[in-house]
């Protein structure tokens, strides 16, 4: 049991929506989950870059929990709360007038996509939990159910202790037991609260043998260096150079099509001059321009529990009336007014030896090596978890420094 949880990754997403007193671009016909895994991936670096503003901390999070999170919400939202959040999550390409309901399917095939053959554990569960007090609208009740497969429980929120004892235990049997303690407290208007889970559990195609791994410096800055358990593998990947960038990628998969992709700044480049220039375009880039061969690969072990109340991060991201009292959810409830109080993200990681159960221009800039290269991740890098048939991306990250989690 320990070695199985000692590879674990998952992400969870919580809105939390409470009652308040009264006070385009061009659009891609037939649009595919190929369009749709694109435009998430921008989303994503979006988001890790108001993210990575606040601090030089490590980064990790599940674009996929979270845009799937307000993907459903989306269903709710009509006026000026819908167009923003459209234009925030970066859909606004996908959407077809007189065709809400587009988006929640792309999401819907999507998943099933991902999870097709059932060999991949990619486990994803979206539960609603409604006030006894609270009547929703058939309409989005049956939505939630038929994109998201969403969970529906009727809840006591004036018994704060007995809810967030509840809402917990839910939480906890979705994480596989890693999360114990979400939530402390509630407010006492909650009327309802999503719920978004996602499960991600991989062994590496070609695993690290743990004989090899060995204490090394990781050189976090030129003034700080910190020791690391470094794993070592040799054997043939795929790896390519971005020459603008100044920075090595590798794809390391792991079984059952999805794969890892790490991007290593050279030395002497600082990883935050990067930051603006990473997208879906250039991961595509990447992508098509590395080569397999044989390279020697040093990547630390490292664990990383990173938790982000979105509501304080989305208004920066241009989405702020839906946390606001003009916040309109009418396809939600008619008669009710509703905003949403908070949005909680929290996403665990731990990579090993074993793997991680658990994201035109661009292109000419990527060139393979000619001879056999070492890749040795003793500096920060960023990484990306994400599904190879759709480039779905999973879980995105930042390592600073691989003893903090």
């Amino acid at each position: 049991m320990t070695d199985r949880l000692s590879r674990t990754t998952w992400a969870f997403s919580l809105i939390i929506l409470s009652a308040f007193a009264p006070a385009r671009p061009e659009i891609l016909r037939n649009a595919t989950i190929t369009d749709l895994s694109h435009k998430n991936m921008d989303f994503a670096m979006n988001l890790y870059r108001r993210i990575s503003s606040y601090d030089d901390r490590n980064v990790f999070f599940s674009p996929l929990s979270i845009s799937t999170t307000f993907a459903a919400l989306l269903m709710a939202a009509g006026g000026d709360t819908r167009e923003e959040m459209i234009t925030g999550l970066n859909l606004r390409q996908l959407e077809e007038e007189n065709r809400p309901e587009l988006i929640p399917r792309l999401f819907q095939l999507l998943h099933e996509n991902i999870t097709q053959n059932g060999s991949l554990r990619l486990d994803q569960d979206m539960t609603m939990f409604l006030s006894e007090k609270l009547r929703v609208e058939k309409a989005f009740e049956e939505q939630m159910r038929e994109y998201f497969e969403a969970e529906i429980k009727t809840v006591n929120f004036s018994n704060a202790r007995q809810c967030v004892a509840r809402i917990n235990e839910h939480i906890k049997g979705k994480t596989k037991g890693r999360l114990t303690e979400m939530l402390s407290t509630l407010d006492a208007e909650t009327e309802l609260m999503l719920v978004n889970t996602i499960f991600f559990r991989g062994e590496w195609k070609s695993p690290f043998n743990s004989n090899y791994t060995k204490t090394e410096p990781f050189y976090i800055d030129n003034y700080n260096v910190v020791k690391v358990q470094m794993m070592f593998r040799e054997a043939r990947f795929y790896m390519g150079h971005d020459v603008s960038l100044g920075a090595k990628v590798l794809k390391l998969p792991y079984d059952h099509g999805v794969s890892m992709l790490i991007l290593l700044p050279n030395k002497g480049v600082d990883y935050t001059a990067i930051d603006d220039e990473i997208s879906a375009d250039r991961f595509q880039g990447w992508l098509r321009g590395m080569r397999e061969i044989k390279v020697e690969v040093h990547l630390p072990k490292f664990k990383m529990e990173r938790s982000y109340e979105l509501h304080k991060i989305l208004p920066d991201m241009g989405v702020s009336t839906l946390f606001t009292n003009i916040a309109n959810l009418t396809n939600l409830h008619k008669n009710r007014e509703l905003k949403v109080s908070e949005v909680l993200h929290k996403a665990v990681i731990d990579v090993d030896e074993a793997g991680t159960t658990a994201a035109a221009a661009t292109t000419m800039g990527i060139t393979p090596y000619s001879l056999p290269p070492s890749f040795i991740a003793n500096r920060p890098f960023f990484f990306f978890i994400f599904h190879e048939d759709t480039n779905a991306l999973l879980f995105m990250g930042r390592v600073i420094d691989p003893t903090k989690s």
